[in-house]
C-alpha cells in the first residue's frame, strides 16, 4: 500500500542535472536549508540495527591492512626459502605486485558493486584473497607467490571502495561518521595484527606460510557473514526493486524510520539512474567537476608522504636507537589513537574541519622532520625532531586524511555515479602510491631529507588550502539531502 503512495510522491520530484560544484559555500547554504525543509521527526534510529553489518563489512579492511603489512617481516625469510635471496627486484616484486592487482580490482570496483550489488561485491572481494593467500602459503617458488599477492592485491583494490560504499549507504545519518572511522581503525587494526602474527618468523623456519595462511580465515568469515547482512538499499531501489528496498531499510533503522528513508529515497528521482554510467562522462561531463575534487583528495593524501614514512619509519627510529619492531609498534599505536579519537570527533567536528586540521598538522610534522634533518639542531636534538615530527605525522593523518576522503566521497557522489566514481577516484590513490613507493627511496638519495620532507609540507599546505575552498560539510545529512542540496536551482 504505502510503496504505491511513495511512487505518486517520486514523481513530483524531478531530478535535474547535476550542478557546476564550483560555489561550495552556496551548497552548504543549500545544506543548511534542508535542515528546515524536510521533517525528520523528533528522534534518531537505533545505530544498534545497522553496526553488526557495518562490523561485517569492515572485515575487508583489516585485510586490506593486514595484507599490506604481512610480507615486511617475513619477507628475508620468504626469499631464502624460495631461492631469490639478494635478489633485490625479486624482492620489490613480492612487496608491489599487490599494487598491480589493487589497482585492477579497483577499476573494476565500481561496475562490479553496480552490477552485481555491494553484498556480492565483497564475497568476490574475499574469494581472490583466499585464493591468492592460500597459493601464496603452499608455494616452492617465487612465481607462485607472485601469482598469489597478485591474486591478493586484487581484493585489495576491490575491497575498500565498496567498504567506502556500503558503510556510507547502511549507516544512519547521526554515525556515519562515526561508522565511516570503523574503516581506518579496522585497517589499522589488520596492520597491527600482521605485525603480531609474523613476530616468530625468525625463530620458526617456515612460519611465513602461517601468516598467509591465518588471512584465510576473516575472508572467509566476510564471505560467509555477508550472506546474512543487509543489501544496500540504495542499490535495491536503483534496480527498482522497491519492496527490498523497504524491507532493508527496516532491518537497519527500523519499522518507522523505513518508511521516511523510503519516502527521501524517492524525492531523488531514478529516471536517470538505469542509464549507463560512461567513463567519459565522469572525467569530462558535467560529473567532472566532484570527481575532479575527490581525485585530488586522494592524490593530496598520497603525496603528503605517508607512505614515505611508514617505508622510512624503521630508519628514523634506528637512528634514535630504537629497535625496528619497537618502532613498527609505536607507529601502529599512534595510527590506531588518531583513529579512535576521529571516530569520537566525525560526527560533532565534521568532516571539512576534520580534513582540514589533520593536513595543517601533517605539514607541521613534515616541517619539524626537516628541522631534524638540518645542521642547525645537534644531533640529540635532530632524533627528537624526527621521532617526534614522525609520530606526530601518523597521528594526525589518522584523525582527519586517513579515514575522512573514504567517507566524504560517496556522500556527496550523487547516487547514480558514486560506485563508478569511487572507482576512478580510489584508482587514483593507487597509482600515486604506486610512484611515491618506487621512486622514495631514490628521491631521497638524490635531493635529501630535508628537501623531501619540505615537499611534502608543501603538498600538505596545498591539500589545506584545496580543502578549504574546495570540500563540502555532511556531518548529520541524509545522502538524500546532500544529492538535493548539491542539484542546480531554478
Amino acid at each position: 500500500m504505502w510503496v504505491g503512495q511513495y511512487r505518486e510522491n517520486s514523481s513530483m520530484y524531478k531530478r535535474t542535472p547535476s550542478r557546476d560544484y564550483s560555489n561550495m559555500e552556496d551548497v552548504e547554504e543549500n545544506i543548511d536549508l534542508l535542515d528546515n525543509g524536510l521533517d525528520k521527526g523528533s528522534s534518531n534510529p537505533s545505530w544498534k540495527l545497522s553496526l553488526p553489518h557495518v562490523l561485517v563489512a569492515t572485515i575487508s579492511s583489516f585485510l586490506f591492512g593486514y595484507h599490506l603489512g604481512v610480507v615486511n617481516e617475513p619477507l628475508e625469510s620468504i626469499s631464502v626459502d624460495l631461492g631469490f635471496r639478494g635478489n633485490t627486484l625479486a624482492e620489490g616484486l613480492v612487496v608491489s605486485i599487490c599494487l598491480g592487482g589493487a589497482l585492477i580490482g579497483c577499476l573494476l570496483s565500481g561496475w562490479i558493486a553496480d552490477g552485481v550489488g555491494r553484498r556480492r561485491a565483497f564475497q568476490l572481494c574475499a574469494l581472490p584473497m583466499i585464493i591468492g593467500a592460500s597459493m601464496s602459503a603452499a608455494t616452492n617458488n617465487l612465481f607462485g607467490m607472485l601469482v598469489g599477492r597478485l591474486f591478493v592485491g586484487t581484493g585489495l583494490g576491490l575491497g575498500p571502495p565498496v567498504a567506502s560504499l556500503y558503510v556510507t549507504e547502511v549507516s544512519p545519518a547521526f554515525v556515519r561518521g562515526t561508522y565511516g572511522a570503523f574503516i581506518q581503525i579496522a585497517t589499522c587494526l589488520g596492520l597491527m595484527g600482521a605485525l603480531f602474527i609474523g613476530i616468530p618468523v625468525k625463530e620458526i623456519s617456515g612460519w611465513w606460510r602461517v601468516c598467509f595462511w591465518v588471512s584465510t580465515i576473516p575472508a572467509a568469515i566476510l564471505a560467509a557473514a555477508m550472506v546474512f547482512c543487509a543489501e544496500s538499499p540504495h542499490w535495491l531501489y536503483k534496480q527498482g526493486r522497491t519492496a527490498e528496498a523497504e524491507a532493508e531499510f527496516e532491518r537497519l533503522l527500523g519499522v518507522s524510520e523505513a518508511k521516511f528513508a523510503m519516502l527521501e529515497l524517492s524525492k531523488v528521482d531514478r529516471g536517470d539512474d538505469t542509464d549507463t554510467v560512461k567513463l567519459s562522462e565522469l572525467l569530462h561531463g558535467r560529473h567532472s567537476k566532484v570527481v575532479f575534487i575527490g581525485s585530488t583528495l586522494f592524490a593530496l593524501q598520497q603525496l603528503s608522504g605517508i607512505n614515505a614514512v611508514f617505508y622510512f619509519s624503521s630508519t628514523v627510529f634506528k637512528s634514535a636507537g630504537v629497535p625496528s619492531d619497537l618502532a613498527n609498534v609505536c607507529i601502529g599505536i599512534a595510527n590506531l589513537a588518531g583513529s579512535i579519537i576521529s571516530m569520537g570527533l566525525m560526527d560533532k567536528l565534521g568532516r571539512k574541519v576534520l580534513l582540514f586540521w589533520s593536513f595543517f598538522g601533517m605539514a607541521m610534522a613534515m616541517i619539524l622532520q626537516a628541522t631534524g634533518a638540518t645542521s642547525l639542531v645537534s644531533n640529540v636534538g635532530a632524533q627528537y625532531f624526527s621521532v617526534g615530527g614522525m609520530l606526530l605525522f601518523v597521528f594526525t593523518f589518522a584523525l582527519g586524511a586517513g579515514p575522512v576522503p573514504g567517507l566524504l566521497l560517496p556522500e556527496i557522489f550523487p547516487g547514480r555515479i558514486r560506485a563508478k566514481a569511487m572507482a576512478v577516484c580510489m584508482s587514483v590513490h593507487w597509482v600515486i602510491n604506486f610512484f611515491v613507493g618506487l621512486l622514495f627511496l631514490r628521491l631521497l638519495e638524490k635531493l635529501g631529507p630535508q628537501l623531501l620532507y619540505s615537499m611534502f609540507a608543501t603538498f600538505c599546505i596545498m591539500a589545506v588550502i584545496f580543502v578549504k575552498r574546495n570540500v563540502v560539510e555532511t556531518k548529520g545529512k541524509s545522502l538524500h539531502e546532500i544529492e538535493i542540496a548539491l542539484l542546480p536551482q531554478d
